[in-house]
């Protein structure tokens, strides 16, 4: 998870997860979702939905991004914004 604040215009965080299949992949953004629905939140958009390479689900202040492995190589959005300071996360 990165904060992006102050360098990002368009979300406050981005979270950037590596899925080893797209099953696996399809099934964390369902539970992302799930969660999210617990919270009372609802995406404004999902792009890629049942993609093998890369799903976003935009929450407006928090992007997720759920990445094959060759495609999370590929975007490297860790580097392209290197200049986020990562957020140490813990589920509650």
């Amino acid at each position: 998870m990165l904060d992006v604040r102050g360098i990002s215009p368009v979300t406050d965080y981005m979270v950037l997860a590596t899925g080893t299949s797209p099953r696996q992949m399809k099934t964390v953004v369902d539970d992302v979702e799930e969660l999210a629905a617990g919270q009372g939140l609802t995406p404004f958009s999902r792009s890629g939905y049942g993609s093998e390479q890369w799903t976003l689900i935009d929450f407006v202040d928090v992007i997720v991004h759920i990445f094959s492995e060759d495609a999370r190589l590929y975007y490297d959005l860790d580097n392209l914004w290197g200049d986020a300071r990562p957020v140490d996360w813990k589920p509650q």
